[in-house]
């Protein structure tokens, strides 16, 4: 089944779009969240809550701002990491203490953070496709290095020395901004 009809399934609230898309796009969302959630029951949970995010939300879906597949990819990766921040032990919402500064960012502060983002961005588009493929995969997608060795046919031991290698690239560039 092509994504614009499994879209348009969706969109009809017709359940064979939601058997669909878990049969056409559970690999890639099992892919996505394999590496932030490590308990198989987790993952298939967290599957189970990426299409009901599909299934409630597509109507926010729009094919002229990116692919299916983007849009896809970013509600996995989020749902998981929502996920795991939920499932663990820092998601304890028993007593807060009291006396506890508020967390909440000054105006300064978003500024600075705003102005780290756009600086971070500069430096990674000036990566070569390689290294921004890598980079992207250990730091968006949280991938080991090893599973990218994997994947892009290099040993892990070459993966590991490719990353210090960007990490030390991207610091020099931004150090040299800042």
């Amino acid at each position: 089944m092509q994504e614009k009809e499994l879209i348009k399934l969706i969109q009809a609230r017709d359940e064979k779009g939601a058997e669909e898309l878990l049969r056409s796009f559970g690999p890639l969302m099992r892919y996505i969240v394999s590496p932030i959630l490590q308990s198989e029951e987790d993952r298939e949970e967290c599957v189970n809550d990426i299409c009901m995010r599909v299934w409630n939300n597509i109507e926010k879906f729009d094919s002229a701002r990116g692919s299916w597949t983007g849009w896809l990819t970013v509600i996995s990766r989020n749902t998981a990491i929502s996920f795991h921040k939920k499932a663990g032990p820092s998601s304890d919402t028993g007593s807060l203490e009291e006396g506890l500064e508020d967390s909440t960012p000054e105006p300064s502060e978003l500024l600075v953070q705003k102005e780290q983002a756009e600086l971070l961005r500069y430096a990674l588009s000036q990566l070569s496709a390689f290294e921004y493929d890598m980079f992207y995969r250990k730091y968006y997608y949280r991938q080991t290095a090893p599973q990218i060795a994997r994947e892009l046919g290099i040993t892990v031991k070459a993966a590991e020395r490719r990353l210090d290698r960007i990490r030390e690239k991207l610091r020099k560039m931004l150090s040299e901004v800042l």
